[in-house]
């Protein structure tokens, strides 16, 4: 008996380092490619100095922190991952769309930037932004009128 509860601790112990797996979007996450977004004021472009020093780097979502480009990076994450309707996507931009003009259908802009289905995973992490999963490999990111797409390293 005694035998049995050493093997029995030897595996829970061997478990709790080995079985228990990293959240999926733990990595790094590379800025790929931008696009204005749909809220943005169609009779001025957003200045592009931004989002071309952004292509091209990285963001590192790690357990206890958020590293990358300054914008982005967070000391204290607080994590938990949320199904959000397309209204809520980027700070509840689409909604409001929709609060303004009742024709703007806010699964339509989610899929004109790259979303499908009518839910999204979206990372919260209680610091400036919320990560939305296009796809498993795949965030969206909202900020000052792009969209940004960043793909799992």
């Amino acid at each position: 008996m005694n035998r049995l509860v050493s093997v029995l601790a030897l595996s829970l112990f061997a478990c709790t380092h080995v079985c228990a797996a990293e959240p999926d979007y733990f990595g790094t996450w590379k800025f790929v490619s931008a696009a204005v977004a749909p809220w943005a004021d169609r009779a001025a472009a957003p200045d592009p100095a931004e989002k071309n020093a952004l292509l091209g780097k990285t963001v590192a979502i790690k357990p206890k922190e958020i590293s990358g480009p300054k914008t982005f990076a967070c000391r204290t994450p607080k994590y938990r991952i949320v199904d959000y309707t397309a209204d809520l996507l980027f700070q509840g931009a689409f909604g409001e769309m929709q609060s303004r003009d009742k024709s703007v259908d806010p699964l339509k802009l989610a899929a004109s930037v790259g979303f499908s289905g009518a839910s999204f995973k979206t990372l919260e992490t209680g610091c400036e932004f919320d990560w939305h999963f296009a796809n498993p490999t795949e965030i969206k990111i909202g900020l000052n009128d792009y969209v940004y797409t960043l793909k799992k390293q």
